[in-house]
């Protein structure tokens, strides 16, 4: 039981004392970045979809 103790203790004090916490400012600018990665990302899929998509249906029209 108290390794169990121990764990959750240092946990904590990992928490509280060990970790850098980003600023409000440095936190948006991650979501920013996470989003915009997130939207061209889709949009390269999305374009490949489309693309691949239409190949198909060509190949499929002369047979």
């Amino acid at each position: 039981m108290n390794k169990i103790s121990n764990y959750f203790s240092d946990s904590i004090k990992e928490l509280t004392e060990k970790v850098t916490w980003p600023t409000w400012t440095q936190l948006q600018q991650s979501t920013m970045i996470v989003l915009g990665a997130t939207l061209v990302t889709t949009a390269i899929v999305g374009l490949m979809d489309f693309v691949a998509a239409g190949g198909l249906n060509f190949i499929y029209k002369l047979f």
